[in-house]
């Protein structure tokens, strides 16, 4: 645990200094707080008060960090994640980070001064930098919706990978070839998979590389009408549209729409993740459902044991399946 004098050491000042940097208080000049802060940041150093309190539960607090709590997919998960606390006597503080690294950053740091319990986690980034941090002070954490490339935590994720071969083959299988995959950030372990995905089909199918068009983007509506503007452009064009989650697809589709491109009669779509059963009045899209309230009460409940101190040592990784739901957004071609 690094304490103070390392600070103060590795800054080059007196333990006192680095407390007021702190703390705010009293005459500190720029160029010194500049030194101490870059030491803080360097050594992941939260004050012992609050290093000390978060070896032991004391506060009955869980937090549940997420990327964009408007997605109807993140509030499923939210409500699993609140229920099973609440099951277990806890409470839940949201944080949403809209993807941010930098509001991922500032949360946490705030989450640790709070003293939270334990902290379920949807990280903006791949790096494990901000996970290890955590750790480091010794809070248990689950990760949720993310392949980690290092097992150095607990993670409850969907299968990405094999929904979108899935979705992939069932469009090759009803005779298209030109497919368009509309997906996520490069650096987010959710949206690299699905091309994964989305690549086996097509080698499986043997499709080259020459076949494939992939846009990278945000799991945002906004994202979704650009990308799908720019798959429209291409020539020869799509038959059919790969969307990397909900929030693309319903860009994708307002896009189609202002288009005056028919769906599924000119091309066809899917997408990954599904909308509640009460905001589909006429369910249409074929897509690759998530068990999104079992993925959050899953990803809790391994979060409470490790708080009681049960479970294996080792980080544990489970991967729940999807689910294939065909609708009407598809023809063959």
């Amino acid at each position: 645990m690094t304490t103070i004098r390392q600070v103060a050491k590795l800054a080059g000042v007196a333990p006192i200094t680095v407390s007021r940097v702190i703390n705010n208080a009293g005459y500190i000049s720029a160029e010194t707080r500049q030194k101490v802060e870059a030491a803080v940041s360097q050594l992941g150093y939260v004050p012992n008060t609050l290093s000390q309190s978060l070896r032991w539960k004391q506060t009955g607090m869980l937090a549940l960090v997420l990327t964009d709590v408007t997605n109807p997919f993140w509030t499923t998960v939210a409500r699993g994640v609140e229920d099973a606390a609440s099951e277990a006597g806890y409470h839940v503080i949201l944080c949403n980070t809209d993807e941010f690294p930098q509001k991922q950053e500032e949360y946490l740091t705030a989450l640790l001064q709070k003293r939270v319990d334990g902290m379920l986690l949807v990280p903006a980034r791949d790096d494990l930098e901000d996970i290890q941090r955590v750790q480091m002070l010794k809070v248990p954490l689950v990760v949720l919706d993310r392949r980690l490339s290092q097992p150095v935590a607990d993670a409850v994720r969907c299968d990405s990978e094999s929904g979108a071969y899935q979705l992939t083959r069932l469009l090759l299988e009803r005779g298209h070839r030109l497919i368009a995959l509309l997906t996520g950030p490069e650096h987010v372990a959710t949206a690299t998979d699905r091309v994964t995905g989305y690549r086996r089909a097509l080698r499986a199918a043997g499709l080259d590389s020459d076949g494939e068009s992939v846009f990278y983007g945000a799991f945002t509506i906004q994202s979704g009408q650009d990308m799908a503007r720019q798959a429209l452009a291409l020539n020869p064009r799509p038959t059919a549209i790969f969307a990397g989650n909900n929030f693309i697809a319903i860009g994708m589709m307002q896009t189609l729409r202002e288009a005056g491109i028919l769906v599924p009669e000119e091309i066809s779509v899917v997408g990954f993740d599904d909308l509640p059963a009460s905001l589909l009045l006429d369910p249409f899209l074929t897509v690759a459902a998530q068990p999104a309230y079992e993925m959050g009460r899953e990803a809790t409940n391994l979060l409470i044991k490790r708080l009681a101190g049960d479970g294996a040592q080792a980080p544990q990784e489970v991967v729940l399946p999807v689910e294939i739901v065909e609708r009407k957004s598809v023809l063959g071609r």
